[in-house]
């Protein structure tokens, strides 16, 4: 894991937004891992791809990269478009042993990946204070002194969200481009809403 900041942001063009979905068919799970990868300028969509595949792996707390790895590493390799940043919906440094799928996917890519988490995710007794309700507050998230990530107000009076390093890239950089990412229809950076909206229409279509 690299928690050094290699991401020259002026030098991003494209990111990419991640996220699963799961399904049951009688006593067998399924999962679908989407992709969709943005101009980090315009904002718009550049590539999308998914995979989706029978998920053999029990689900175990603080273990779910286990069973999200290899439907990402299917999707991931149906790129065209190499991003330079990736954006998990979920977490990175902030999980108890600073391996969540956001880094864990990142150290298996050597890739800049950041974790942007809609719930908190808790670690040990640590809990979290709320930012102030403007645009852009945000606290940082301590366990034993150490930062693991931060609680975001990505708009003014709406719930934050929790950012995490996940690897090559710093903590104020991945805050900064989640804010540049936030659009006025959603409080959720854009790559990882429109990935977990691509997920609800490729689960939709295979559960009908």
């Amino acid at each position: 894991m690299n928690l050094n900041n290699t991401v020259d942001i002026a030098g991003v063009h494209k990111v990419a937004g991640v996220d699963l979905a799961y399904w049951k068919e009688g006593r067998a799970e399924y999962a679908v891992c989407c992709i969709v990868v943005l101009d980090y300028h315009t904002h718009r969509i550049v590539e999308q791809t998914s995979y989706m595949d029978e998920i053999n792996v029990p689900y175990i707390p603080g273990c779910l990269a286990f069973r999200e790895i290899p439907l990402f590493q299917k999707a991931y390799g149906k790129l065209k478009n190499n991003p330079e940043v990736i954006f998990f919906d979920g977490n990175g440094y902030l999980h108890p042993r600073h391996m969540g799928l956001a880094t864990h996917a990142g150290i298996l890519l050597d890739a800049a990946s950041v974790g942007i988490a809609k719930s908190y995710y808790k670690v040990g007794d640590a809990d979290f204070s709320m930012p102030e309700q403007t645009e852009g507050a945000f606290t940082d998230i301590r366990v034993n002194g150490e930062i693991y990530g931060r609680a975001l107000r990505t708009h003014a009076k709406v719930k934050p969200v929790f950012i995490s390093v996940g690897n090559k890239i710093g903590l104020d950089t991945a805050v900064w481009m989640a804010m540049e990412l936030t659009e006025k229809e959603s409080h959720i950076p854009l790559p990882t809403r429109l990935a977990d909206l691509m997920t609800h229409e490729e689960r939709s279509v295979v559960i009908k």
